[in-house]
């Protein structure tokens, strides 16, 4: 038994090193997240550096028209954010680049917003407070470029944006959760309906975009699900949305699974080990069948 604790120890040791670990709550740190609401605007490499420390920046390369990252748990301060063409020399001139201060318990999107010719970069604050029982709160995000202006209700007629123009985001508002139809009427043009499901004690960023296929289209990024609960993780470079992650590089994720491999193994050996009267080889691989 001495040699199956030993095992064990060693193995969920080696595990808790490779996994990256924090000692400070979630309360302490900010949240960071990125998007690229520029419809002509190409796929971008954004590179996140924080001021203090260079050295610890990140890449996200290939982000397109209409993602939204999940949002990144980030220690207090500023950070510089820049984008780059996809593939781009990374110590090339950057496209645009801003400063974004976050402070403990603060929400901030980095957004490319607007036309590629006035392409720009918009801090946006987000405010992740739960909505009441029974309801969600959103905000609408114009980044169509058909709509130079543009209104959003409920199928009821209730006013969720009225007169955002393009590259503009509205404030929050409380809508009933489920699903529903948004009428999103473009200045000049005609409403169009438009399905969206939005869960109860959830907060969402709902993006006005241009459809591929021409006209509107709407998609609900999460910001919070709950009180405590944001998605937290990467970029799905070029996917479009908030997309689930695991929120563990890949590099740890591969070490999981291989680890929790290895554990299996080893603890399945011992086990036969014990069960046949073997003794378990220390400092060499055993032979013997």
């Amino acid at each position: 038994m001495r040699i199956t604790r030993a095992v064990v120890v060693a193995l969920l040791a080696a595990l808790c090193t490779a996994l990256p670990l924090s000692g400070a709550s979630a309360a302490d740190e900010g949240l960071l997240r990125l998007a690229h609401l520029s419809p002509d605007t190409p796929p971008v490499d954004v590179y996140v550096d924080s001021v203090a420390s260079p050295d610890s920046g990140q890449t996200f390369p290939g982000v397109g028209y209409g993602t939204v990252s999940d949002y990144q748990q980030v220690p207090p301060g500023s950070y510089a954010i820049s984008m780059r063409q996809a593939g781009a020399d990374p110590d090339s001139p950057p496209v645009l680049s801003t400063t974004v201060e976050v402070g403990a318990g603060q929400a901030r999107t980095v957004a490319g917003v607007g036309a590629f010719a006035d392409l720009g970069l918009e801090v946006l604050d987000d405010d992740l407070t739960p909505p009441s029982t029974g309801s969600a709160r959103v905000r609408v995000v114009a980044a169509a470029a058909s709509a130079e202006q543009l209104g959003v209700a409920l199928a009821d007629g209730t006013s969720v944006a009225d007169g955002l123009a393009f590259s503009d985001t509205s404030d929050y508002v409380q809508v009933p959760a489920g699903a529903t139809t948004l009428q999103v009427t473009p200045a000049g043009g005609q409403p169009v309906s438009l399905p969206v499901d939005v869960a109860g004690g959830s907060v969402y960023s709902v993006l006005v975009l241009d459809s591929p296929g021409g006209g509107l289209t709407v998609r609900p990024a999460l910001d919070a699900a709950g009180a405590a609960a944001v998605p937290a993780g990467g970029v799905e470079a070029g996917a479009g949305g908030a997309a689930g992650s695991t929120g563990l590089p890949v590099a740890a994720t591969a070490g999981l699974v291989t680890l929790a491999a290895v554990l299996t193994v080893a603890l399945g050996w011992v086990a036969r080990s014990a069960r046949t009267g073997r003794r378990v080889a220390t400092g060499r691989h055993s032979t013997g069948s």
